[in-house]
Protein backbone atom coordinates (compact mmCIF):
# COMPACT_ATOMS: atom_id res chain seq x y z
CA UNK A 1 0.00 0.00 0.00
CA UNK A 2 1.42 3.38 -0.99
CA UNK A 3 2.27 6.37 1.45
CA UNK A 4 -0.16 8.35 -0.07
CA UNK A 5 -3.18 5.89 0.75
CA UNK A 6 -1.99 5.04 4.09
CA UNK A 7 -1.74 8.75 5.00
CA UNK A 8 -5.62 9.12 3.34
CA UNK A 9 -7.00 6.04 5.41
CA UNK A 10 -5.75 7.36 8.43
CA UNK A 11 -6.81 10.96 8.04
CA UNK A 12 -10.59 9.45 7.00
CA UNK A 13 -10.12 7.93 10.42
CA UNK A 14 -9.21 10.62 12.32
CA UNK A 15 -12.24 13.00 11.04
CA UNK A 16 -14.68 10.70 12.24
CA UNK A 17 -13.69 10.71 15.48
CA UNK A 18 -12.11 14.32 15.56
CA UNK A 19 -12.82 15.37 19.73
CA UNK A 20 -11.15 12.15 20.59
CA UNK A 21 -8.20 12.85 18.28
CA UNK A 22 -7.99 15.88 19.54
CA UNK A 23 -7.57 15.11 22.86
CA UNK A 24 -5.07 12.34 22.31
CA UNK A 25 -3.02 15.39 20.72
CA UNK A 26 -3.41 17.27 23.55
CA UNK A 27 -0.78 15.20 25.79
CA UNK A 28 1.80 15.59 23.18
CA UNK A 29 0.80 19.21 22.53
CA UNK A 30 1.67 20.01 26.17
CA UNK A 31 4.35 17.77 26.42
CA UNK A 32 6.56 19.37 23.58
CA UNK A 33 5.47 23.08 24.55
CA UNK A 34 6.64 22.46 27.83
CA UNK A 35 9.89 21.49 27.12
CA UNK A 36 10.77 23.72 24.42
CA UNK A 37 9.22 26.64 27.46
CA UNK A 38 11.70 25.02 30.09
CA UNK A 39 14.95 24.62 27.43
CA UNK A 40 14.34 28.26 26.70
CA UNK A 41 13.86 29.70 30.21
CA UNK A 42 17.11 27.74 31.55
CA UNK A 43 19.30 28.67 28.55
CA UNK A 44 17.85 31.93 29.17
CA UNK A 45 18.81 32.26 32.52
CA UNK A 46 22.34 31.00 31.56
CA UNK A 47 22.84 33.25 28.49
CA UNK A 48 21.77 35.96 31.51
CA UNK A 49 24.32 35.45 33.88
CA UNK A 50 26.92 34.61 31.28
CA UNK A 51 26.67 37.83 29.91
CA UNK A 52 26.21 39.79 33.49
CA UNK A 53 29.54 37.95 34.33
CA UNK A 54 30.91 38.65 31.55
CA UNK A 55 30.19 42.37 31.77
CA UNK A 56 32.08 42.47 35.32
CA UNK A 57 35.26 41.57 32.99
CA UNK A 58 36.29 38.46 32.35
CA UNK A 59 39.63 39.28 33.37
CA UNK A 60 38.75 40.15 37.30
CA UNK A 61 39.55 38.03 39.80
CA UNK A 62 38.78 38.02 43.12
CA UNK A 63 40.58 37.39 46.06
CA UNK A 64 38.41 36.12 49.21
CA UNK A 65 39.72 34.79 53.01
CA UNK A 66 39.04 31.01 53.05
CA UNK A 67 37.92 28.86 55.88
CA UNK A 68 41.36 27.34 57.37
CA UNK A 69 41.43 24.56 59.88
CA UNK A 70 42.09 25.83 62.87
CA UNK A 71 42.18 23.45 65.89
CA UNK A 72 40.59 20.66 64.63
CA UNK A 73 37.74 22.93 63.31
CA UNK A 74 37.02 24.55 60.33
CA UNK A 75 35.90 28.11 60.48
CA UNK A 76 33.13 29.96 59.19
CA UNK A 77 34.41 32.11 56.18
CA UNK A 78 32.19 35.18 57.59
CA UNK A 79 35.08 35.04 60.41
CA UNK A 80 37.70 34.44 59.01
CA UNK A 81 40.13 37.81 58.42
CA UNK A 82 43.27 37.27 56.67
CA UNK A 83 43.82 40.01 53.73
CA UNK A 84 45.34 43.06 54.84
CA UNK A 85 46.56 46.49 53.35
CA UNK A 86 50.39 44.47 53.21
CA UNK A 87 48.48 41.74 50.43
CA UNK A 88 47.21 44.69 48.56
CA UNK A 89 50.86 46.44 48.66
CA UNK A 90 52.90 43.28 48.19
CA UNK A 91 49.96 42.99 44.80
CA UNK A 92 50.55 46.34 43.34
CA UNK A 93 54.34 45.91 44.13
CA UNK A 94 54.99 42.47 42.82
CA UNK A 95 52.81 41.50 40.29
CA UNK A 96 53.40 41.63 35.92
CA UNK A 97 50.41 40.56 35.15
CA UNK A 98 47.67 42.40 37.65
CA UNK A 99 46.72 46.52 35.87
CA UNK A 100 44.75 47.45 38.67
CA UNK A 101 44.08 46.04 42.40
CA UNK A 102 41.53 47.36 44.59
CA UNK A 103 40.73 46.23 48.52
CA UNK A 104 37.09 46.01 49.95
CA UNK A 105 35.58 46.80 53.04
CA UNK A 106 31.98 46.92 53.44
CA UNK A 107 29.90 47.63 56.31
CA UNK A 108 25.76 47.34 56.54
CA UNK A 109 23.94 50.45 58.06
CA UNK A 110 21.12 52.84 57.82
CA UNK A 111 21.88 55.71 55.39
CA UNK A 112 20.04 59.17 56.47
CA UNK A 113 19.11 62.25 54.24
CA UNK A 114 16.62 64.67 56.40
CA UNK A 115 13.25 62.62 57.17
CA UNK A 116 14.47 59.88 54.36
CA UNK A 117 16.27 56.73 55.28
CA UNK A 118 17.49 53.56 53.68
CA UNK A 119 19.08 50.38 54.48
CA UNK A 120 22.12 49.86 52.39
CA UNK A 121 25.59 49.18 52.41
CA UNK A 122 28.65 51.47 52.21
CA UNK A 123 31.55 49.36 50.31
CA UNK A 124 35.26 50.97 51.07
CA UNK A 125 37.23 51.07 47.79
CA UNK A 126 39.96 52.66 46.04
CA UNK A 127 40.21 54.58 42.89
CA UNK A 128 40.93 51.64 40.65
CA UNK A 129 37.60 49.66 41.37
CA UNK A 130 35.67 51.11 39.08
CA UNK A 131 38.38 50.44 36.72
CA UNK A 132 38.35 46.41 37.99
CA UNK A 133 33.99 46.63 37.86
CA UNK A 134 33.60 47.65 34.09
CA UNK A 135 30.63 49.07 32.57
CA UNK A 136 29.99 50.76 35.58
CA UNK A 137 30.54 55.02 35.00
CA UNK A 138 29.75 57.98 37.08
CA UNK A 139 26.82 59.26 36.20
CA UNK A 140 27.47 62.74 38.14
CA UNK A 141 30.05 64.48 40.30
CA UNK A 142 33.60 62.84 40.60
CA UNK A 143 35.46 60.36 41.79
CA UNK A 144 37.77 60.48 45.43
CA UNK A 145 41.27 60.77 44.99
CA UNK A 146 44.08 59.37 46.44
CA UNK A 147 44.55 61.92 48.62
CA UNK A 148 40.83 61.29 50.31
CA UNK A 149 42.23 57.40 50.81
CA UNK A 150 45.06 59.00 52.45
CA UNK A 151 43.19 61.63 54.67
CA UNK A 152 40.46 58.90 55.12
CA UNK A 153 38.10 61.92 54.04
CA UNK A 154 33.90 61.24 54.73
CA UNK A 155 33.21 61.43 51.14
CA UNK A 156 31.13 59.22 48.76
CA UNK A 157 29.38 57.77 45.88
CA UNK A 158 25.91 57.07 45.20
CA UNK A 159 24.01 53.82 43.47
CA UNK A 160 20.65 54.67 42.00
CA UNK A 161 18.79 52.45 44.16
CA UNK A 162 19.96 54.83 47.55
CA UNK A 163 19.38 58.04 45.50
CA UNK A 164 15.80 57.00 45.20
CA UNK A 165 15.55 56.01 48.39
CA UNK A 166 17.20 59.31 50.27
CA UNK A 167 16.20 61.54 47.26
CA UNK A 168 12.98 60.72 46.43
CA UNK A 169 11.41 64.52 44.64
CA UNK A 170 14.40 64.61 42.40
CA UNK A 171 16.73 66.93 44.25
CA UNK A 172 20.64 66.77 43.22
CA UNK A 173 22.48 64.84 45.84
CA UNK A 174 26.30 65.87 44.74
CA UNK A 175 27.18 68.85 47.48
CA UNK A 176 24.73 67.26 50.40
CA UNK A 177 25.64 65.45 53.28
CA UNK A 178 24.00 62.36 54.37
CA UNK A 179 24.72 60.01 57.30
CA UNK A 180 25.55 56.63 57.79
CA UNK A 181 25.60 54.82 60.80
CA UNK A 182 25.58 58.84 62.50
CA UNK A 183 28.88 59.42 60.70
CA UNK A 184 28.40 62.15 58.20
CA UNK A 185 29.19 61.99 54.24
CA UNK A 186 29.58 64.25 51.45
CA UNK A 187 28.15 63.09 48.08
CA UNK A 188 30.58 64.17 45.60
CA UNK A 189 29.35 61.79 42.60
CA UNK A 190 26.60 59.51 41.60
CA UNK A 191 27.33 55.79 39.92
CA UNK A 192 25.07 55.28 36.58
CA UNK A 193 22.18 52.27 37.02
CA UNK A 194 23.77 49.07 36.40
CA UNK A 195 20.55 46.75 37.09
CA UNK A 196 20.38 43.60 38.91
CA UNK A 197 23.21 41.37 38.77
CA UNK A 198 22.87 37.60 37.99
CA UNK A 199 23.21 36.55 41.72
CA UNK A 200 19.93 38.48 41.57
CA UNK A 201 21.14 41.52 43.92
CA UNK A 202 20.36 44.71 43.30
CA UNK A 203 23.96 46.69 41.88
CA UNK A 204 22.49 49.94 42.58
CA UNK A 205 21.88 49.50 46.37
CA UNK A 206 25.62 50.83 47.13
CA UNK A 207 27.76 53.39 48.68
CA UNK A 208 31.31 53.82 47.49
CA UNK A 209 33.83 55.69 49.39
CA UNK A 210 37.40 55.45 50.66
CA UNK A 211 38.78 52.13 52.51
CA UNK A 212 40.63 54.19 54.87
CA UNK A 213 37.59 55.86 55.91
CA UNK A 214 35.16 52.66 56.08
CA UNK A 215 37.84 50.60 57.59
CA UNK A 216 38.59 53.30 60.47
CA UNK A 217 35.43 55.04 60.92
CA UNK A 218 32.76 52.37 60.60
CA UNK A 219 34.58 48.68 61.33
CA UNK A 220 37.78 49.34 63.09
CA UNK A 221 39.76 46.93 61.38
CA UNK A 222 42.51 46.64 59.52
CA UNK A 223 40.93 43.47 57.70
CA UNK A 224 39.54 43.28 53.93
CA UNK A 225 36.65 41.08 52.95
CA UNK A 226 37.94 41.14 49.52
CA UNK A 227 40.39 41.90 47.22
CA UNK A 228 39.70 42.90 43.82
CA UNK A 229 42.46 42.66 40.71
CA UNK A 230 41.80 42.88 37.11
CA UNK A 231 44.89 41.25 34.99
CA UNK A 232 46.27 42.99 31.95
CA UNK A 233 44.37 41.37 29.48
CA UNK A 234 41.75 38.06 29.35
CA UNK A 235 45.05 35.40 28.41
CA UNK A 236 46.50 36.69 31.53
CA UNK A 237 43.78 35.92 33.56
CA UNK A 238 45.31 32.24 34.98
CA UNK A 239 48.83 33.37 34.95
CA UNK A 240 47.74 35.92 37.24
CA UNK A 241 45.47 33.73 39.41
CA UNK A 242 48.47 31.70 39.57
CA UNK A 243 51.19 34.40 40.72
CA UNK A 244 48.27 35.99 43.00
CA UNK A 245 48.74 32.64 45.02
CA UNK A 246 51.83 32.47 45.50
CA UNK A 247 52.64 36.39 46.45
CA UNK A 248 49.90 36.07 48.58
CA UNK A 249 51.48 32.90 50.54
CA UNK A 250 54.32 34.37 50.70
CA UNK A 251 52.69 37.80 52.20
CA UNK A 252 51.21 35.55 54.37
CA UNK A 253 54.32 33.53 55.78
CA UNK A 254 52.64 30.36 54.88
CA UNK A 255 54.72 27.74 54.76
CA UNK A 256 54.92 24.91 51.65
CA UNK A 257 52.66 22.26 53.80
CA UNK A 258 50.29 25.06 54.64
CA UNK A 259 46.98 25.52 52.94
CA UNK A 260 45.71 28.45 51.98
CA UNK A 261 44.21 31.05 53.95
CA UNK A 262 42.32 32.79 51.20
CA UNK A 263 40.76 31.84 48.12
CA UNK A 264 41.54 33.26 44.64
CA UNK A 265 39.02 33.22 41.65
CA UNK A 266 38.46 34.39 38.61
CA UNK A 267 35.29 35.09 36.34
CA UNK A 268 35.97 32.53 34.21
CA UNK A 269 35.47 30.28 36.80
CA UNK A 270 32.35 31.59 38.13
CA UNK A 271 30.93 31.57 34.74
CA UNK A 272 31.84 27.84 34.15
CA UNK A 273 30.58 27.10 37.88
CA UNK A 274 26.97 28.87 37.12
CA UNK A 275 27.20 27.58 33.22
CA UNK A 276 26.81 24.19 34.34
CA UNK A 277 25.00 24.51 37.27
CA UNK A 278 22.11 26.46 35.00
CA UNK A 279 22.92 23.11 32.43
CA UNK A 280 21.92 20.78 34.87
CA UNK A 281 18.93 22.70 35.52
CA UNK A 282 17.80 22.82 32.42
CA UNK A 283 17.94 19.10 31.71
CA UNK A 284 15.95 18.69 34.84
CA UNK A 285 13.53 21.16 33.71
CA UNK A 286 13.36 19.49 30.24
CA UNK A 287 12.92 15.55 32.01
CA UNK A 288 10.50 16.81 34.30
CA UNK A 289 8.62 18.50 31.43
CA UNK A 290 9.71 15.12 28.66
CA UNK A 291 7.54 13.34 31.52
CA UNK A 292 4.07 14.92 30.11
CA UNK A 293 5.07 13.49 26.74
CA UNK A 294 5.44 10.25 28.21
CA UNK A 295 1.83 10.75 29.34
CA UNK A 296 0.63 11.67 25.85
CA UNK A 297 2.51 8.37 24.06
CA UNK A 298 0.31 6.26 26.92
CA UNK A 299 -2.61 8.31 25.45
CA UNK A 300 -1.90 7.57 22.07
CA UNK A 301 -1.23 3.67 22.86
CA UNK A 302 -4.81 3.69 24.80
CA UNK A 303 -6.25 5.27 21.75
CA UNK A 304 -5.36 3.16 19.00
CA UNK A 305 -6.59 0.16 21.34
CA UNK A 306 -9.85 1.45 21.76
CA UNK A 307 -9.24 2.43 17.60
CA UNK A 308 -8.38 -1.42 17.13
CA UNK A 309 -11.12 -2.89 18.88
CA UNK A 310 -13.93 -0.47 17.50
CA UNK A 311 -12.45 -1.76 13.86
CA UNK A 312 -12.20 -4.76 14.37
CA UNK A 313 -14.65 -5.98 11.66
CA UNK A 314 -13.35 -3.39 9.37
CA UNK A 315 -9.17 -5.00 9.88
CA UNK A 316 -11.32 -8.92 9.11
CA UNK A 317 -13.11 -7.23 5.96
CA UNK A 318 -9.89 -5.26 4.65
CA UNK A 319 -7.83 -8.79 5.19
CA UNK A 320 -10.51 -10.86 3.68
CA UNK A 321 -10.15 -8.57 0.36
CA UNK A 322 -6.30 -9.28 0.42
CA UNK A 323 -5.10 -6.86 2.78
CA UNK A 324 -2.18 -8.18 4.05
CA UNK A 325 -1.05 -7.87 8.12
CA UNK A 326 1.77 -5.06 7.01
CA UNK A 327 -0.57 -3.36 5.28
CA UNK A 328 -2.62 -3.16 8.71
CA UNK A 329 0.30 -2.47 10.84
CA UNK A 330 1.31 0.43 8.69
CA UNK A 331 -2.36 1.71 8.53
CA UNK A 332 -2.72 1.81 12.33
CA UNK A 333 1.11 2.92 12.58
CA UNK A 334 0.54 6.23 10.40
CA UNK A 335 -2.58 7.27 12.02
CA UNK A 336 -0.59 7.17 15.45
CA UNK A 337 2.26 8.62 14.10
CA UNK A 338 -0.26 11.24 12.26
CA UNK A 339 -1.61 12.31 15.68
CA UNK A 340 2.08 12.41 17.00
CA UNK A 341 3.31 14.38 14.69
CA UNK A 342 0.43 17.13 14.54
CA UNK A 343 0.38 17.12 17.91
CA UNK A 344 4.16 18.01 17.95
CA UNK A 345 3.62 21.09 15.54
CA UNK A 346 0.91 21.99 17.32
CA UNK A 347 3.21 22.28 20.59
CA UNK A 348 6.00 23.96 18.83
CA UNK A 349 3.85 26.99 18.43
CA UNK A 350 2.07 26.78 21.63
CA UNK A 351 5.67 26.01 23.20
CA UNK A 352 7.11 29.44 21.50
CA UNK A 353 4.12 31.56 22.44
CA UNK A 354 4.50 30.31 25.82
CA UNK A 355 7.88 31.67 26.04
CA UNK A 356 7.37 34.75 24.19
CA UNK A 357 4.40 35.78 26.82
CA UNK A 358 7.20 34.34 29.77
CA UNK A 359 9.72 37.14 28.32
CA UNK A 360 6.58 39.73 27.75
CA UNK A 361 4.69 39.20 30.69
CA UNK A 362 7.77 38.49 33.65
CA UNK A 363 10.28 39.51 32.09
CA UNK A 364 12.22 36.11 32.30
CA UNK A 365 15.62 36.10 29.99
CA UNK A 366 14.24 33.13 27.27
CA UNK A 367 16.53 32.13 24.60
CA UNK A 368 14.63 29.57 22.04
CA UNK A 369 17.19 27.51 20.53
CA UNK A 370 16.95 25.20 17.04
CA UNK A 371 17.82 22.19 18.70
CA UNK A 372 15.45 22.13 21.19
CA UNK A 373 12.49 22.43 18.63
CA UNK A 374 13.73 19.82 16.51
CA UNK A 375 14.89 17.56 19.39
CA UNK A 376 11.49 18.32 21.29
CA UNK A 377 9.69 17.50 17.82
CA UNK A 378 11.57 14.41 17.08
CA UNK A 379 11.15 12.97 20.32
CA UNK A 380 7.50 13.29 19.98
CA UNK A 381 7.37 11.49 16.50
CA UNK A 382 9.53 8.80 18.12
CA UNK A 383 6.82 8.70 20.77
CA UNK A 384 3.92 8.25 18.41
CA UNK A 385 5.97 5.35 16.83
CA UNK A 386 6.87 3.45 20.06
CA UNK A 387 3.56 3.70 21.55
CA UNK A 388 1.47 2.57 18.24
CA UNK A 389 3.40 0.33 17.11
CA UNK A 390 1.93 -2.60 19.66
CA UNK A 391 -1.46 -1.76 19.36
CA UNK A 392 -1.04 -1.37 15.41
CA UNK A 393 0.87 -5.01 15.80
CA UNK A 394 -1.93 -6.23 17.52
CA UNK A 395 -4.42 -5.56 14.44
CA UNK A 396 -2.00 -7.11 12.24
CA UNK A 397 -2.16 -10.28 13.60
CA UNK A 398 -6.13 -10.52 13.95
CA UNK A 399 -7.55 -13.51 12.58
CA UNK A 400 -9.42 -12.50 9.86
CA UNK A 401 -12.55 -14.92 10.00
CA UNK A 402 -12.65 -14.10 13.80
CA UNK A 403 -12.18 -10.41 13.22
CA UNK A 404 -15.25 -10.45 10.60
CA UNK A 405 -17.32 -12.16 13.61
CA UNK A 406 -16.69 -9.85 15.95
CA UNK A 407 -19.61 -7.90 17.37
Amino acid sequence: MSLINLLKIALKALQRNKLRAFLTMLGIIIGVAAVIAMVAIGQGSKQSIQQQLSGMGSNMIIIRPSSNVAAGARLDVSTVQTLTLDDVKALQKQSLYLSAVSPSASAKAQAIYGSNNWSTTIQGVNTDYLDIIRQWPLKDGIEFTDKDILSETKVCILGQTVIGYLFPNGENPIGKYIRFDKIPFLVIGTLAAKGVSAFGQDQDDVILSPYTTVQKRLLSTIYFQNIYCSSKDEASTQPAAEEISRIIRQSHRLKPTDEDDFAVRTMQELIDTFSSTSQLLTILLAVIAGISLVVGGIGIMNIMYVSVTERTREIGLRMSIGARGRDILLQFLTEATLISITGGLLGVALGITVTRLVTLLLSWPTLITESSVLLSFLVCAVTGVFFGYYPAQKASRLDPIEALRYE
